[in-house]
């Protein structure tokens, strides 16, 4: 059953992955770009942003994450959908593919579901004790004639 678990739990987790990114990964456009530090509109501080061109018109997208050093000039991909430019975002294996927020949940999700796996199959009830009990198995012929 652990097993069962296990493998139910890893493609869920793929195939969520895989549909579920924004920008759509299968729709999107993807664009090179270079790290430009420049000033925040909002904080009045440097941050590292993403500087891409589409259409001949220069967008630049936050490029901040955790875990995530992003040196001046670093050439790097955005993913972009193409009537909303300016909601690109790097496309990076940690903090496209993989969040934070996917991360902590997948691992409750994980833990969950085996600890539902061990509820089911630890106290097995006694009608059950005896059916496995009093199982034989049969002898089959390994070709029909």
């Amino acid at each position: 059953m652990y097993k069962g678990i296990a493998i139910l739990y890893f493609a869920c987790l793929a195939l969520y992955i895989l549909y579920s990114r924004e920008p759509d990964f299968f729709d999107g456009e993807t664009a090179p770009a270079t790290i430009h530090w420049l000033q925040d509109s909002t904080y009045q501080n440097t941050i590292p942003k993403a500087v891409f061109y589409d259409n001949a018109t220069q967008y630049a997208v936050d490029a901040r994450y955790v875990l995530r050093n992003l040196p001046e000039n670093k050439k790097l991909t955005v993913i972009y959908i193409t009537t909303h430019p300016e909601k690109a975002v790097v496309y990076s294996w940690w903090g496209y593919w993989i969040t934070w927020g996917e991360v902590i949940m997948s691992f409750i999700l994980l833990v969950a579901l085996f600890q539902v796996a061990v509820a089911i199959t630890k106290n097995p009830t006694p009608e059950a004790l005896l059916e496995e009990l009093e199982y034989k198995p049969t002898k089959k012929r390994k070709y029909d004639d």
